[in-house]
């Protein structure tokens, strides 16, 4: 074997394993993102609980600093796999080839097949991460209401965080978690309810755009690989009509039902009930983004291409 051809098999070794590395990060920070989303739905479990609402959702930014700054970790390592994709491409053809030669080179086109694949793995480990998110549920709300009196007897967060992370107290809280028991969600989910079925069908299709809304819009770029920032700076158009029905529908009813619980017209079986379905609801959320990330992917695409 020669000299440059060794090189050159070295080259795409050390390039696949980077991605690989990379790919791994990337997936490992979506698992905890998307747990912590979903343990947000438990916070108003633990509000209605201890009936303090206000301040279950204000300690509860200390645990979702987790996860915005897992999410800024996250975001320019996705970005990453996908400019050097793109890269990876455009060193196959004669410079300044157009878009239409980029696009049917057979190595951008296998470049394009392994970042469908990589991203659709990233889909799939926000799935997971909802899972344990839900199963965690249980867990979380009794030890996050216990965080919660413990606040008011400590009076800072700071105490609070010194108080919990004591070797003694963190070790006991370690033994209390446990899953959820498969028999139980599926006894909570049989369970007639009360809680309007339209909003949560609703949280499944916002889910769903959520989670691929940002995926879509990059692998757009590398449909639309010479315009690529525009392509990606478009994710908007995909997640505004989440972020419209979920300030329209799905927040507002969720939180009309907490208040109902903390003034006693509904019982907190209820409100548990609700943060169950909630959790199920954004698995399949999750599940559908398998199936709207490409024709996200082209709506943003055909956007981008109308603007320039």
């Amino acid at each position: 074997m020669n000299e440059p051809s060794l090189r050159l098999r070295c080259g795409l070794f050390m390039a696949k394993l980077e991605v690989s590395n990379t790919l791994a990060i990337v997936i490992g920070l979506t698992v905890l993102i998307h747990l912590v989303h979903t343990l947000i739905y438990s916070v108003r479990l633990a509000g209605v609980r201890t009936e303090r609402l206000a301040t279950a959702y204000s300690l509860f930014n200390l645990i979702f600093l987790i996860a915005s700054t897992a999410n800024t970790v996250q975001a320019p390592l996705l970005s990453s796999l996908v400019e050097k994709a793109i890269n990876r491409g455009l060193a196959a053809v004669p410079p300044r080839a157009p878009a239409e030669v980029l696009l049917a080179s057979p190595v951008y086109r296998e470049e394009l097949a392994v970042l469908d694949h990589n991203i659709r793995l990233v889909i799939l480990a926000a799935t997971l991460g909802t899972i344990l998110g839900g199963l965690l549920i249980p867990a979380f709300v009794r030890i996050f209401s216990r965080g919660i009196l413990l606040f008011e007897e400590v009076g800072s967060v700071p105490r609070l965080i010194l108080f919990s992370l004591s070797p003694r107290r963190l070790y006991r809280t370690i033994k209390t978690v446990r899953p959820a028991a498969p028999e139980a969600l599926r006894r909570a989910i049989r369970q007639r309810t009360s809680i309007p079925k339209g909003f949560l069908l609703l949280n499944v299709l916002i889910t769903g755009i959520y989670t691929t809304g940002v995926l879509s819009a990059l692998y757009a770029g590398a449909l639309f690989p010479y315009y690529r920032a525009t392509a990606t700076l478009l994710s908007p158009i995909v997640n505004g009509i989440a972020t419209l029905l979920a300030a329209t529908v799905v927040d507002p009813t969720a939180a009309m039902l907490t208040d109902q619980a903390l003034r006693g017209k509904r019982d907190e079986r209820d409100i548990r009930q609700m943060v169950t379905h909630l959790a199920v609801t954004r698995f399949l959320g999750t599940l559908l983004a398998q199936v709207l990330f490409l024709p996200a992917a082209q709506i943003v695409r055909y956007v981008a291409a109308f603007i320039v």
